[in-house]
């Protein structure tokens, strides 16, 4: 089940557990967990992007060996909310993760990448070491965004 809907992907999560949120890009995809309580995410890691069958895999084993319940990934929407030629492709992502038979979420982050990339630039990160850490950090801004909703009774 692929939703945009906070309330249906809740309806889906009836016992809770470990959400995943992804960062897809066409060069990474920054990954982030939380706990079962859905109370904090946290950056988890960054996989290279090869071909889909092995990133298909590497995400995979990684949600597994993590017990994710659901997945919460970026939907990155133009500033008017329309969608893009790259909203659609992390659409197409999303649908090919389907057999992993998780629920998935895909939320608005228009913002998340520049949030992070100020907060680094603002810790005085030098421009390798953002280049390192914000496809995780954007993953785990997109992630608490959407539990923060689910605890919050659906913003």
């Amino acid at each position: 089940m692929i939703t945009t809907v906070t309330a249906e992907f809740y309806a889906a999560l009836p016992e809770g557990g470990r959400l995943a949120g992804l960062d897809v890009g066409t060069k990474t995809i920054g990954i982030a967990f939380c706990d079962a309580g859905w109370s904090i995410a946290s950056p988890a890691e960054t996989i290279r992007r090869t071909k889909f069958a092995a990133d298909k895999a590497a995400l995979a084993a990684l949600l597994a060996r993590q017990q994710v319940r659901g997945m919460v990934i970026g939907l990155p929407l133009n500033l008017d909310a329309s969608d893009s030629p790259r909203t659609q492709s992390v659409r197409a992502f999303a649908r090919n993760l389907l057999d992993l038979d998780l629920p998935i979420l895909l939320w608005d982050e228009r913002w998340s990448t520049a949030a992070v990339t100020r907060t680094l630039i603002a810790a005085d990160a030098s421009r390798a070491r953002r280049a390192e850490l914000v496809d995780k950090l954007a993953a785990s801004y997109i992630l608490q965004g959407a539990i923060d909703a689910l605890a919050g009774g659906f913003a």
